[in-house]
Parts: structure tokens; sequence; C-alpha cells
């Protein structure tokens, strides 16, 4: 278990990565966008994104 987990954060690490090594400029203007959301909405933002992954986790399993 510990080992899919490391497995997991590390694959995450490499596609976080892939924008600002890919495209800096398109990054920091990203970047400056979500400078500029309310709390409501990168709220939104991040509870869409759990439920996506757990979803996907779901989907995984089966």
């Amino acid at each position: 278990m510990a080992t899919t987990l490391l497995m997991a954060l590390a694959l995450m690490l490499v596609i976080e990565g892939l924008l600002p090594f890919l495209a800096p400029k398109l990054w920091r203007e990203t970047f400056r966008r979500l400078m500029q959301l309310t709390d409501g909405q990168i709220r939104f933002f991040g509870l869409t994104s759990m439920i996506a992954g757990l979803i996907l986790l779901l989907v995984a399993r089966y």
C-alpha cells in the first residue's frame, strides 16, 4: 500500500511539472488568473477535482 501511494505521488509530481517545463509563459499566465479567483471559486475547483479523482479511482478498481 505504501509503495502504491508513493508511486501515485511521484506520478502526480511528474504530471504537475509538465506544464511549467514545457510552457512556462502559459503556466505563469494560468497562475496569474488563478490568483484572481475568489475563495469560493477555488474551493469549487478543488471539490470538483477531488470528486473526479474519486470517480477515476472507482472506475480503475473495477
